[in-house]
């Protein structure tokens, strides 16, 4: 069963249809500070540094009121535990939270408010060394640029040493988007409340969240619906029969490959054969030919300047998969050669058909209605050209984005970056990878898996989990660090994760 991520909106929603049922408010404000006070204190009794003294940071919303609570809690547990507020809200439900953390005789240190006689007052307290920050300032609400009083308010708290945990979301993280406005908490740990929300998972949201645990409290009702699920990590392959051949497994095609540049479809041509494709064949500038031949003997070869119209149908009649546009170039020979092999390639209703890096700048130039078994794999600055907007624009609401691809252009779309989205007919998060796979090359070898798994298991395969399994090779290869980490060292990964898959 894979994890269903949310929108703020319909969290908020099911929140109000609970309360129309005459739920207590307060009742499940107490339930999930009850919830979270219990988890932090197995956490604390098995972490490996001793945690005893606890500041709870707090706003004026109900996410406070949950750290009011969170505080009171962990008090009657037997931990020291002190408030920093930043005012005291006029909510029933935070008023009563209030109270019992007063009747629990809790410090709180009502000094976090744009009054610049308490900085001096508040950094001297909180410069005391606590063990465990706690951020109940903000809740899944906030979609609003912070001013420089709260900016440096969550600075402060970001300066703080020891254990960092958030509660809903981190404070100043854009619930939907994983967009920070324009600072956020960095969290080590966030126990999200009723259900997990899209901005924990992509955008900027890695730098944020730190691990996460839903606290589930109600049931879910049948109004309730997702906006994404979380693509497994856990893929199961088909296994080989005993009795396949080379062409049991899927011929791919790779296209691309300028005069200047060469290594892309190499790189693609090698991580399709590491992904298990039975033949693979590279059309490029013969300039190439021999490097590729050098480096990867089982590779075949033809001169994309000698090739006709008819050899080009010939040769996709004797393919099942094409990636198209690796290294193409932008240039006017790279324009006539796009121009020569898509509309072709669309035509072919039996290709899994695969289009990235420069094909995609052509495709924004010469938009044309794609077959569903394409699959368009752009970054943010690709995302951008396609859809004639800034690059700002993808990443304010990356979400929004892969849905205004796919209306554009039909297919089926991967939104690349942390947290990349995957688009078929529904939307996926890909929650594995690092941010060593930033770097030349690696949406390369995304390309060359995507065509070969899809030349060997057409739909017996999602897309969502080709993109977690190059993710999970990245993740293989980055053991020994993620700096310095190259796409041409992918294939071992590639072969290793697509063998171990079912394990």
């Amino acid at each position: 069963m894979y994890q269903q991520v949310y929108h703020s909106q319909e969290i908020q929603a099911w929140e109000r249809r609970w309360f129309a049922q005459q739920n207590s408010t307060f009742g499940l404000m107490q339930q999930v500070a009850w919830s979270i006070a219990q988890r932090l204190d197995h956490l604390f009794k098995h972490s490996e540094s001793k945690i005893r003294k606890i500041a709870v940071w707090c706003g004026a919303g109900n996410n406070a009121g949950d750290g009011y609570c969170i505080a009171s809690y962990l008090q009657q547990f037997g931990y020291q535990v002190e408030i920093f507020a930043t005012q005291l809200g006029e909510s029933r439900d935070l008023n009563l939270a209030v109270d019992i953390a007063k009747q629990h005789q809790l410090s709180i240190h009502q000094i976090l408010n744009q009054n610049t006689q308490h900085k001096s007052e508040f950094n001297h307290l909180i410069m005391t060394q606590f063990d465990c920050h706690i951020d109940a300032l903000f809740g899944i609400g906030l979609n609003r640029n912070l001013d420089q009083f709260w900016q440096e308010i969550i600075q402060s708290f970001n300066a703080q040493t020891g254990l960092k945990v958030a509660i809903d979301i981190p404070s100043g993280l854009n619930a939907n988007t994983g967009q920070p406005l324009p600072i956020a908490i960095k969290a080590d740990r966030t126990y999200t409340v009723l259900g997990l929300k899209a901005g924990l998972f992509t955008g900027q949201a890695k730098e944020y969240s730190g691990q996460i645990e839903v606290i589930s409290v109600i049931p879910t009702d049948i109004e309730l619906k997702p906006i994404a699920q979380l693509s497994s990590n856990q893929i199961q392959l088909p296994q080989r029969q005993a009795f396949g051949h080379k062409g049991s497994y899927g011929h791919v095609l790779v296209i691309g490959g300028h005069a200047e540049m060469g290594g892309a479809v190499m790189m693609a041509a090698e991580s399709a054969f590491s992904a298990g494709a039975g033949k693979v064949t590279i059309v490029c500038h013969e300039k190439h030919h021999t490097a590729i031949l050098a480096r990867s003997p089982n590779i075949m070869l033809r001169d994309i300047n000698a090739l006709s119209q008819n050899d080009i149908q010939t040769l996709l009649n004797q393919v099942d998969a094409v990636s198209l546009g690796m290294g193409l170039g932008r240039d006017d020979w790279a324009e006539q050669q796009f121009l020569r092999w898509l509309p072709q390639i669309n035509l072919a209703t039996h290709l899994q058909v695969v289009l990235d890096a420069d094909a995609l700048w052509f495709l924004a130039e010469h938009a044309i209605a794609l077959r569903s078994n394409t699959y368009l794999t752009p970054h943010p600055g690709e995302a951008a050209k396609l859809l004639n907007c800034s690059v700002k624009d993808i990443e304010n609401d990356r979400i929004q984005s892969i849905y205004e691809l796919q209306n554009k252009y039909s297919g089926q779309w991967v939104l690349k970056g942390a947290g990349s989205l995957i688009l078929d007919d529904r939307l996926w998060i890909c929650t594995a990878g690092n941010a060593g796979m930033g770097t030349g090359g690696m949406g390369d070898v995304l390309a060359g898996m995507i065509a070969s798994l899809k030349a060997q298991f057409a739909e017996k395969i999602a897309l969502h989990e080709i993109v977690t399994l190059h993710a999970l090779a990245g993740d293989y290869l980055a053991q020994q660090g993620q700096r310095g980490l190259q796409a041409q060292h992918m294939s071992e990964a590639v072969y290793y994760v697509v063998n171990h898959a079912n394990t």
